[in-house]
C-alpha cells in the first residue's frame, strides 16, 4: 500500500512538473502590453523569497551568442544591493542595464537608451531608483550644508542632482524631503529621455513604447511604479 502511495505521489509530481508554466516562457516572446506587468510579477516572486531564476542556463548563454533581443532597458543605481536582473527575476538577455551612482540620466545614459530604444526596438524604459540611496543623500546632506566637502567627481553627480529642475521644485522644509528627492530624481531621467529623444513620444503615442519611473524598496524587496504624469 505504502509502495503503491508512492509511486502515485510521483507520478503526480511528474505530470506537474512536466507541465509549461506561463513564467517559462521567454521574455521577447510576451506582447509588449504586458510587459511591465510580467516584470512586477517577477519582483514579486523576488520579494516574497521564492524566485525562479528563468534563462540563465548555458543553453540560453549560448542562443544569445546569436544575438541579444532585451525587452526592457532599465536605468539603476550601481548600489550593489539593486541589481535589476534579481530584483525582477529574470534571465540573460532580458534586461538592457545602464548602472551609475544615483541612476542619473545624463548625455551617456541618453546615448545607451537611444541604442536601446532605437536599434534594439526595446519597449519598455524604466528609471529605476531606491531608498536609501547614497548619491541622493549626499545631494540632501549638501543641499542642507554646503561645509561639508566632497571629491571633485562625487560634487560632479551632486551638482548633476542639484540642477535638475525635478529637484529644484521640492519644498525644502518638508519632513520626507530625503524620499521625495529619491522620487524627483528618477522623474527627471523619464522626462530627460522624452525631452531628448524626438522618437520616444512618437513611440509612446502610437503605444510602441512606455517609459516609467519606479522606487526599489531595500527593506521590502518591493518596487513600485510611479504615477505617470
Amino acid at each position: 500500500m505504502l509502495r503503491l502511495g508512492l509511486l502515485t505521489g510521483i507520478l503526480i509530481w511528474s505530470l506537474f512538473s512536466c507541465k509549461p508554466r506561463a513564467v517559462d516562457q521567454h521574455l521577447e516572446e510576451i506582447p509588449k502590453e504586458n510587459l511591465l506587468d510580467v516584470l512586477m510579477q517577477g519582483n514579486l516572486r523576488f520579494a516574497e523569497d521564492h524566485p525562479i531564476h528563468p534563462d540563465q542556463t548555458l543553453d540560453r548563454l549560448r542562443e544569445l551568442n546569436k544575438g541579444q533581443h532585451p525587452v526592457a532597458a532599465i536605468v539603476s543605481c550601481s548600489d550593489s544591493r539593486v541589481p535589476p536582473e534579481l530584483v525582477f527575476d529574470q534571465g540573460l538577455g532580458d534586461l538592457f542595464v545602464i548602472r551609475n551612482a544615483g541612476n542619473i540620466v545624463g548625455d551617456y545614459e541618453i546615448g545607451s537608451l537611444e541604442y536601446a530604444i532605437g536599434h534594439l526596438e526595446v519597449p519598455l524604459v524604466i528609471i529605476l531608483g531606491h531608498t536609501n540611496c547614497g548619491a541622493i543623500g549626499a545631494f540632501v546632506d549638501h543641499d542642507h550644508d554646503h561645509s561639508h566637502h566632497y571629491s571633485e567627481y562625487i560634487q560632479k553627480i551632486i551638482d548633476f542632482i542639484d540642477a535638475e529642475e525635478e529637484e529644484k521644485a521640492l519644498p525644502r522644509d518638508i519632513p520626507n524631503f530625503y524620499e521625495k528627492a529619491i522620487e524627483a530624481n528618477v522623474l527627471h531621467g523619464v522626462h530627460a529621455i522624452k525631452n531628448s529623444l524626438p522618437i520616444v513620444n512618437k513611440l509612446i503615442e502610437e503605444k510602441k513604447l512606455r517609459v516609467v519611473g519606479a522606487i526599489y524598496d531595500m527593506e521590502s524587496g518591493k518596487v513600485r511604479v510611479l504615477k505617470e504624469d
